[in-house]
């Protein structure tokens, strides 16, 4: 069993195109030898936003504290503390947080995933690293 404090982990700026006020940290996954998820906890602050993107897996949200909205297709829905959003592979969203209220949601996303997007994170690229070609 592993255990993490949210607090004691440090939290990384969001530096994709898009993105403005926007903060993540990694609570839980691979390298806590968790075998499929990791747990990442946004944090945007009032009027921040992530970018308006997709990707192809879905990823699990639960919003902590704050108001704001998702963005889709379908335009803007609100969110609050205790709402819940599944986000479909290839479906396009993005988070906002409220003007004068910042907004912290729990996103939990595939670990494929998170090395992908830890990639983008770290570098503000869209593209995924070049994975080595395999050996037969």
């Amino acid at each position: 069993m592993k255990m993490r404090v949210l607090e004691e982990v440090e939290p990384v700026p969001v530096l994709m195109e898009g993105a403005e006020g926007a903060h993540v940290r990694v609570v839980l996954g691979r390298e806590d030898r968790a075998p499929g998820f990791t747990m990442r906890v946004f944090a945007l602050d009032a009027g921040g936003r992530t970018p308006y993107h997709r990707h192809d897996y879905e990823h699990e949200v639960y919003v902590l504290s704050g108001r704001g909205g998702i963005l889709g297709v379908e335009g803007r829905s609100g969110l609050s503390p205790g709402a819940a959003v599944l986000v479909h592979p290839d479906e396009w969203h993005g988070f906002v947080a409220d003007e004068g209220q910042p907004m912290e949601f729990l996103c939990v996303v595939p670990n494929r995933a998170y090395e992908e997007g830890k990639y983008r994170v770290q570098t503000g690229k869209w593209e995924p690293p070049q994975r080595p070609a395999r050996q037969r």
